[in-house]
């Protein structure tokens, strides 16, 4: 066995099988952990989940503006029903969208989800979203479907964002393909 480790053929296979067996390993890992990077950072827009609301409200106001789109395709109809609220920062809010399956046949959703500017995403949190679970419409079925929100406190301490009067929450949703089961919890 150390004879055929001193081998250079050897030593380069065991080299090479190390790397693409840490390469695959790698590739499984990526995406969960990129995800797990934008809850945390809020990088990309990525909203944050959270467990109780705030503990305090204040008196500053922030516009917040609702968008909503479909990917290229998708057999639905998806619309903010108000296109913006004015909100007390630490105040729990609740908003809807509508959504309606023009299709003739069941369709299941997952909503990927965004703040801009990116700089607000670590201090715009939800407390219950349509955008965690999948959806899914019947034929000609339609629905207003709920966020509950708000924006944390912790924005006032932070100087650099001293000029957000302004934060526009994102909706897309895009098709479920049949037979995948995946929440849309981090889906980006």
């Amino acid at each position: 066995m150390k004879q055929w480790l001193q081998n250079k053929n050897s030593r380069l296979l065991i080299t090479l099988g190390t790397v693409a067996v840490t390469m695959v390993g790698a590739a499984y890992a990526a995406v969960p952990l990129y995800n797990l990077f934008c809850q945390v950072t809020g990088y990309g827009g990525t909203t944050q989940v959270a467990s109780e609301a705030a503990d305090r409200v204040l008196d500053r106001v922030v516009e917040v503006r609702f968008d909503a789109s479909t990917e290229r395709g998708m057999p639905w109809t998806f619309e903010p029903v108000q296109t913006s609220m004015t909100v007390q920062v630490g105040e729990t809010n609740l908003a809807f969208y509508r959504v309606t399956n023009n299709a003739d046949r069941p369709v299941t959703g997952v909503a990927s989800y965004n703040v801009t500017p990116f700089k607000a995403a670590p201090y715009f949190s939800k407390l219950e979203c349509f955008c965690f679970i999948e959806q899914t419409l019947q034929p000609g079925e339609s629905m207003e479907m709920p966020v509950l929100f708000f924006v944390d406190p912790l924005i006032e301490e932070e100087r650099r964002m001293d000029d957000v009067r302004t934060i526009t929450l994102s909706y897309t949703f895009f098709e479920q393909a049949e037979g995948a089961s995946e929440t849309a919890t981090g889906r980006r």
